[in-house]
């Protein structure tokens, strides 16, 4: 059985299919050592390269597709390495075998709460469409005067440079004086949305957080740099989401509560890593005052 080039590839998590076929067609993979164009097929067999590394050729009979949610901190980026050496969401996730941790949007530096990852490419790329119309919510503290008049403009629509954008849903949270939360909800992952819409009406946001995906709530016992793997109902309610078919297998143990406390585990794992980071930071300021 043999597939379409670009979507093994999207599948192995190294961007969207429509990015791959561009990848494709500068010349950059080859099969069987031999370069190839677009419209390529590959089996399972054949050895699939891209810019000279070897990539994975799993067919989804033989991958499981894994979720997982982590409450992000404030202060880290959402990419793999960074030059500045600032902290990113990858370093506290788990590590994997023949696999990694695809990131299903991001969040800016600046905001906290829920972010989804992912072992299957193709999964990741649908649900980060814009067509899909995912609802996201986040928990925003707001400061100054917001009026009902503003709030019937955020939610009427108001225009942005990159076109006009709208909350679906706005619920009043709590606060005083001119320091109020409100829990927001749109369908879109624009570059700082819900920040540069507050802003069009003259109006600070001093907190941030996304704390619903889907349905997919963040779990408030989660420590912030914790992650918890989604279960098997989880994951298929996602998967369905996006007309991908259901998942038979999951990694989550179904006796987890039979061993040792996971959220005790998870900040553990959380408290190491910040002692790791804060070692690497000194060795880092030694060597810059040696030089």
């Amino acid at each position: 059985m043999s597939e379409k080039l670009q979507k093994v590839l999207a599948r192995a998590g190294l961007g969207s299919r429509r990015k791959m076929e561009t990848v494709i067609q500068e010349g950059r993979v080859s099969l069987d050592g031999k370069v190839v164009g677009l419209g390529e097929r590959v089996s399972e067999e054949q050895v699939i390269r891209v810019d000279g590394h070897i990539v994975k050729n799993k067919t989804p009979e033989n991958t499981i597709c894994r979720i997982l949610a982590y409450n992000k901190p404030e202060g880290e980026i959402c990419t793999r390495s960074d030059e500045e050496g600032r902290s990113t969401v990858f370093e506290r996730l788990p590590r994997l075998k023949g696999a990694r941790w695809i990131s299903i949007g991001r969040l800016d530096i600046n905001t906290s709460g829920l972010l989804l990852f992912t072992t299957d490419g193709e999964f990741a790329n649908k649900m980060m469409h814009p067509s899909q119309e995912i609802e996201r919510e986040y928990a925003v503290r707001v400061f100054g005067e917001v009026t009902e008049a503003i709030l019937n403009r955020l939610r009427m629509g108001v225009q942005l440079e990159d076109g006009e954008a709208k909350f679906l849903d706005i619920k009043e949270s709590g606060g005083e004086g001119i320091n109020r939360w409100f829990h927001v909800v749109l369908t879109e992952g624009r570059t700082r949305e819900v920040r540069r819409l507050w802003e069009s009406q003259g109006l600070q946001v001093s907190r941030l957080m996304r704390v619903r995906y889907g349905n997919i709530i963040l779990n408030n016992q989660l420590p912030q740099g914790g992650w918890q793997e989604l279960n098997l109902k989880e994951v298929n309610y996602l998967r369905k989401l996006v007309d991908m078919p259901k998942e038979t297998e999951s990694k989550v143990r179904v006796d987890e509560s039979k061993f040792t406390n996971p959220q005790a585990r998870i900040r553990r794992a959380v408290k190491k890593h910040a002692q790791h980071r804060k070692a690497n930071e000194r060795r880092r300021s030694k060597t810059r005052t040696r030089s």
